[in-house]
């Protein structure tokens, strides 16, 4: 183990060993599943949940969900569920990582992750 490219989550698991604590804090709940976040300003975004410290998550992998419109139903929870209507949405390209201040995370199912990593990329 590298100690210079340990993560704030590689330290908590560590402290957690240390004291011999399971590492069942909400802050880990969906770390490594594909999820939507929405944001105050930043607008709605889609990736794998990295690290997440209170509010603050960093997205790996993560599309911008510029304009969406669902396969089925009206909100981001039929997004997460059901996936995106590519042809009315806006999707925009992948980038590595992201940092974003969450103010929701959802769980997507297989569907709509398969939905929105295929998504065209929007171009104008």
């Amino acid at each position: 183990m590298n100690i210079d490219s340990m993560t704030i989550g590689d330290f908590k698991k560590l402290s957690a060993l240390l004291k011999g604590q399971q590492d069942n804090n909400i802050d880990n709940y969906f770390l490594g599943k594909k999820v939507i976040i929405r944001t105050c300003s930043a607008g709605v975004w889609f990736g794998e949940l990295k690290e997440k410290e209170g509010t603050e998550v960093i997205l790996k992998n993560a599309r911008r969900l510029w304009r969406w419109q669902t396969k089925k139903g009206i909100s981001l929870s039929e997004i997460a569920v059901y996936g995106v209507n590519d042809k009315n949405s806006k999707i925009c390209i992948s980038v590595e990582t992201q940092w974003l201040d969450a103010i929701e995370i959802i769980l997507c199912k297989e569907d709509a992750i398969t939905s929105i990593e295929q998504a065209k990329n929007y171009e104008n």
